[in-house]
């Protein structure tokens, strides 16, 4: 019953990269499934290159020379490189693969592209930057000449973000047209040539890159001015709600991944965790949160003066933790169940919704349409399937059902990666506001920026280990960035 695209038109030049920017929910998804063919659309015309088409499947569009490289990759784990790029297209000789043509075939693109990859690299053992190159090399193996980006930059590092916009800038250069969908206003600033702004399934704007601004464009996708400057008040912390005392784990490969980290969260204090991903964030979280997958590790994790190092995830939410965490497909939600089953994990037992046997459905509906609506959360019915919601609505989903629970320590994972500027400035009120209640909270995000704004102290992880911190009045993002980088700012102390 939703219109989720209504009566939108625009044109794209060859050569051209156009941002597609929009709130979650705002019909930017279903537009691109569109033109790839997942969806077919009620009434309208596509055009490429002046010929009408009409996409009845995928294959239709690769074969009009569309590609897509989706937010969450489409790769096989298990396969090679090259046979992840060939998949479905495999160069034959009487009926038998000719793997070494197909192997010349991959290294010709990619240095072509200066998307360097080993053809015979197992997909599951490559970081997630390469790993998008490999998506980007398959589009291009299939000859398209326009390639859609759906989230690209959401789950790269700093690094690799800087070398994924150089890739799009050769790739517009040798005369492929780029559509770029993105939440991060500053990366549209940077990269796109053109902007497309959608609100509630209809185009709001068409924007030079060149002559706006990040307020101008967050006015057309919201609707309303956006507080960039967040205001904090002044909280005397207290008591101390999380010690992490000389943690050191060690991965299933017996590689030490944390070393001897240490810290205390207070009540009303919010401490960020800076750091390029893949220095030991990841293995702290989930150490404290009793979701670690460790070999081995030793050291103490009290939660209000209670020893909870071998308590299970449970008992931790039992004694008081709730935790926003960083994948929500698969540790944060349950996409098979419906947005109220989702809401409803960790509140079984309250007696508005259960008899402790039964669940209550007037009771869970209630509860739940009033969670949505606090969260804005954009849902058709809150028993739709979870599965139907765009990634930034899921996302507001578990903050939702987290930071309802008003725990004394919420720990806060990337809270904000895939949804709108106005969602993070939602989301970044309601931690302020867990501040406000003196509960303690422990914030580990890529974005600087938001740590900065954020955290009370900034702890910087380099190499599994705490090599910086500092108070919020002194923090500095070039000293937070070398610190990020290995080095300590001070001359006497030099590289570690």
């Amino acid at each position: 019953g939703i219109k989720a695209n209504d009566n939108i038109s625009f044109a794209i030049e060859k050569g051209e990269i156009r941002a597609l920017v929009g709130e979650n929910g705002a019909g930017k998804t279903t537009l691109m499934k569109i033109l790839y063919g997942i969806y077919q659309p009620d009434t309208g015309e596509i055009e490429i290159n002046g010929v009408h088409h009409v996409f009845h499947s995928p294959l239709d569009a690769i074969k009009s020379g569309l590609g897509m490289v989706h937010q969450h990759f489409m790769l096989f784990s298990q396969l090679s490189v090259v046979d992840n790029i060939i998949f479905g297209m495999e160069p034959q000789l009487a009926g038998f693969i000719k793997k070494n043509q197909a192997k010349q075939d991959v290294i010709r693109l990619s240095q072509l592209y200066h998307l360097e990859v080993d053809p015979d690299a197992k997909v599951g053992d490559l970081p997630v930057g390469v790993r998008q190159r490999v998506e980007i090399l398959k589009t291009l193996y299939r000859h398209a000449e326009i390639l859609i980006f759906d989230e690209p930059t959401a789950v790269l590092t700093p690094q690799e973000q800087v070398k994924f916009f150089e890739v799009l800038h050769t790739l517009a250069s040798q005369g492929k047209t780029i559509i770029f969908i993105t939440h991060k206003l500053n990366e549209v600033l940077s990269v796109s040539d053109n902007i497309t702004v959608m609100r509630l399934g209809k185009v709001t704007a068409q924007l030079k890159t060149s002559e706006t601004n990040v307020e101008v464009i967050s006015r057309y996708m919201v609707g309303r001015e956006i507080q960039f400057a967040l205001e904090r008040d002044k909280i005397d912390p207290g008591n101390v709600v999380l010690s992490v005392r000389n943690l050191c784990v060690f991965d299933k490969e017996n590689i030490q991944v944390l070393n001897n980290v240490s810290f205390d969260v207070r009540e009303g204090e919010i401490i960020g965790i800076a750091g390029v991903a893949g220095n030991g964030q990841d293995a702290l979280i989930r150490s404290i949160s009793g979701l670690s997958e460790a070999n081995y590790s030793f050291g103490r994790i009290l939660l209000n003066g209670e020893e909870i190092t071998n308590s299970s995830n449970w008992e931790r939410r039992e004694d008081g933790m709730a935790y926003i965490p960083e994948d929500r497909s698969t540790v944060g939600l349950a996409l098979q169940a419906n947005v109220a089953e989702n809401l409803l994990l960790g509140y079984m037992d309250d007696p508005e919704i259960s008899n402790g046997i039964l669940i209550n459905r007037v009771g869970l509906q209630k509860f739940s349409q009033q969670l949505v609506e606090k969260y804005n959360v954009k849902t058709s019915d809150v028993f739709e399937p979870a599965s139907n919601l765009s990634g930034g609505n899921l996302q507001k989903l578990i903050v939702a059902r987290e930071m309802e629970h008003n725990s004394k320590f919420l720990i806060a994972e990337q809270p904000t990666r895939g949804v709108d500027i106005g969602s993070i400035e939602l989301i970044h009120e309601f931690i302020l506001k867990q501040r406000s209640m003196k509960n303690a909270i422990l914030l580990v995000s890529t974005e600087l920026s938001e740590v900065l704004a954020l955290s009370d102290r900034i702890l910087v992880m380099f190499e599994g280990r705490i090599i910086g911190e500092m108070e919020h009045d002194d923090a500095d993002e070039h000293r937070i960035g070398l610190m990020m980088a290995g080095i300590v700012p001070d001359d006497r102390q030099g590289l570690l």
